[in-house]
């Protein structure tokens, strides 16, 4: 052992004894614990019922075709967003039963129904898992699945350093349901607050598992920024010069610079704190000579870039949805280039916004609240082009459409508060109340709502069939009356002085806002489940709602929609030869939407791998390991790493080559499919005389 720990050690078992110390008669730990085994026993009973274990494995878990690792990134992101959900639905019904002196307490709990340790614990996995495991893998899914469509590449530059990065999300993300059952959560807040983090002040294992989770989370992000850009820079296809790529594409280009240059630091700041619990080194204590506020600098220099990184996509989402549905080119396409890069080049301006009050002097207040603000004007060019693409335009309020809106509106609310608190006078006032947290909140939810829209946009492409459009406006609406009901009672409490991570509350009078709150998790939970019932009646009926065309919107712009839906493997027959921004619709313009190419070439594909989910578990284990202090079980698996990526190094049978012949074949078979359903669908309708397009009737 390195470091003098508080409770059992055991050189064969480390710290798992203290397990047998635990008392779990919490019933909420219980209740969740419940519902795990339960949902995970349907699937597993599901997969043997049905004997899917070989395909899932084949087909899936050892992919590299970027477009499966997208769907599973997105799969994961949206898994944990929902449990983020449960915890904010735990915090302010807690927050709604714990007012005043009166207010009765149960399991435990002086007041309300969490004790304070616990609400500490689900405040602290709320925020790290809605920002590192919830919205960042939904939005690197869509990169994935996009991304490599819009420029016309046959997949990520490095197929397996793809894979291995989801496979490292997905380890951090198992890391973070193993604490919920096998021991604690940190209790120091999500950003780490120093010198709580520190082992004197948290000698348990629920710190150890935060920095984890956050040191395997950064590095998969640190490698998947290295693909995208090496693939947008090198794999684009002939006439898709860095001008003509989408926005979405540009967003995902600023997105992964900041991912490139920002989680390092993350890496390093969470390297240091690991030396400083394990090794017993003192960067961040200031009783051994160590200095806490390097740690927020460290931390914030990542964590306000990391803001961007995650509302870029969001922003490119709705650069995507707005025009299809407006039925015009997107206003001004290179003022929203350059808009996206400024944002992403003054988000490493505006860190120390985060610590006004700590007393920097005038000036570098000055200097960090002129350069929040700077960010406005970036931001209101993208509002403006957006609005500008909507005048005059054939706006059709469809289900992605609404999102993408609800979006906007939510910038430009989420911008003026933003606009405050950028003032380091008002910021002094309302540092670390719940005003901060609903302007917080309210930017996160503008990605939400651009998520749910790209969900809904991307849907028909992704899996060739729509989510149902009724179910889909249901979900909508209940989902922005809980935003409203939620968020702007919490700005008002923030006014009224409530400060955030409170487990009572001491003042009556905020007892009808925090009520208001509580209406605003009912509605979100009818939406919740409005959503989980449109996925499975669109699953149920897809059949009567295939697509008829590659473009699934009819007025759809970019590239993605100039191959099938859902995309082969090989995403598209031919290289596509670019023309245009908006290179789909200047093909429907010039009537040259046939998905047959003239002639057919030979394709270099890679080879489906099982090293990145053994690397993966190899990964997670060693996590694990270190968390309880199992020195040994961490040697074997740091050599299990190392030999996986050894044989890797040494294999040669890593892809293949499809003949010219046989992409034809499988080209040819997929059109006359296409043919059949139009053809079906034609009959049902009674439209067979209408004109065709992609050899098929256009509706």
């Amino acid at each position: 052992m390195f470091m003098n720990l508080q409770g059992p050690w055991d050189p064969l078992f480390g710290r798992l004894p203290m397990l047998l110390d635990l008392q779990y008669n919490n019933p909420w730990i219980m209740f969740a614990f419940a519902l795990v085994v339960l949902g995970g026993g349907t699937v597993v009973a599901a997969l043997t019922y049905y004997k899917l274990w070989g395909w899932l494995w084949r087909d899936w878990l050892t992919t590299v075709d970027h477009k499966k690792i997208g769907i599973m990134y997105i799969i994961i992101g949206l898994v944990m967003l929902f449990r983020g959900f449960f915890e904010a639905a735990m915090i302010r019904t807690h927050q709604a039963m714990a007012v005043g002196p009166d207010s009765p307490g149960i399991l435990g709990a002086a007041h309300g129904y969490l004790t304070p340790f616990h609400i500490s614990e689900i405040f602290t996995v709320h925020g790290t898992l809605m920002i590192l495991l919830a919205v960042t893998p939904i939005l690197v899914g869509f990169m994935n699945l996009i991304v490599p469509l819009q420029i016309g590449a046959r997949d990520m530059a490095y197929p397996f350093l793809n894979a291995v990065g989801l496979w490292l999300t997905a380890m951090a993300a198992g890391l973070c349901m193993v604490s919920l059952f096998v021991g604690s959560f940190s209790h120091a807040g999500w950003v780490g607050l120093t010198p709580l983090t520190e082992l004197d002040h948290s000698p348990g294992v629920g710190v150890d598992y935060w920095i984890w989770i956050l040191q395997i989370s950064s590095i998969a992000s640190t490698v998947g920024a290295v693909n995208l850009i090496a693939t947008m820079l090198k794999m684009r296809a002939p006439g898709m010069s860095l001008m003509r790529m989408p926005i979405f594409s540009w967003t995902a280009m600023g997105t992964n610079i900041i991912a490139l240059t920002s989680f390092p630091l993350l890496t390093v700041a969470i390297a240091l704190l690991t030396l400083d619990r394990y090794v017993g080194t003192h960067f961040f204590t200031a009783d051994g000579g160590g200095n806490f506020m390097m740690y927020t600098n460290l931390f914030w220099l990542w964590g306000h870039p990391e803001v961007y990184f995650v509302v870029l996509p969001a922003f490119g989402f709705i650069s995507e949805i707005i025009p299809t549905f407006s039925e015009k080119p997107l206003f001004n396409h290179t003022s929203m280039i350059f808009a996206t890069m400024m944002i992403a080049g003054v988000s490493w301006l505006v860190w120390l916004h985060h610590f006004f009050i700590m007393g920097s002097g005038p000036q570098v207040n000055t200097f960090f609240s002129i350069a929040t603000m700077l960010v406005g004007i970036p931001t209101g060019v993208k509002v403006f082009n957006w609005a500008f693409t909507m005048f005059r335009g054939r706006v059709r309020l469809e289900t992605p459409m609404l999102w993408a809106l609800g979006s906007v509106l939510l910038l430009i609310g989420g911008g003026m508060t933003g606009m405050m608190l950028a003032i380091p006078a008002i910021n002094y006032v309302s540092h670390n109340s719940v005003f901060v947290v609903a302007h917080f909140h309210n930017m996160f939810l503008i990605i939400a709502f651009a998520i749910f829209g790209a969900v809904t946009y991307w849907w028909p492409k992704a899996f060739g069939f729509y989510l149902d459009e009724k179910l889909g406006k249901i979900f909508f609406w209940l989902f922005w009356g809980g935003s409203v009901f939620v968020f702007v009672p919490m700005y008002a409490l923030g006014f009224l002085g409530m400060t955030r991570r409170l487990d009572y509350i001491a003042h009556p009078s905020w007892w009808p806002l925090l009520m208001l709150e509580v209406v605003g998790i009912a509605l979100y939970a009818a939406s919740v489940a409005a959503f989980v019932l449109q996925v499975y009646v669109s699953i149920r009926d897809r059949e009567k709602n295939r697509v008829r065309t590659s473009d699934a919107w009819e007025t759809s712009r970019s590239l993605e929609w100039a191959t099938h839906c859902p995309p082969p493997f090989y995403n598209f027959g031919a290289t596509p030869i670019v023309h245009s921004n908006d290179e789909w619709a200047w093909r429907r313009e010039h009537r040259l939407t046939t998905l047959k190419p003239e002639n057919y070439s030979d394709t270099h594909m890679p080879k489906n791998t099982a090293v990145p989910i053994v690397l993966g578990f190899f990964v997670g284990l060693f996590s694990i390991a270190a968390v309880w202090r199992v020195w040994w079980v961490m040697g074997l698996c740091v050599i299990g790493m190392i030999a996986t990526l050894i044989f890797r190094a040494f294999q040669k049978d890593v892809d293949y080559v499809i003949p010219a012949d046989e992409m034809e074949a499988m080209e040819r078979e997929k059109l006359d499919q296409i043919d059949h359903r139009a053809q079906d669908s034609a009959q049902q309708t009674g439209e067979m005389g209408e004109p065709e397009i992609d050899g098929h009737a256009h509706g």
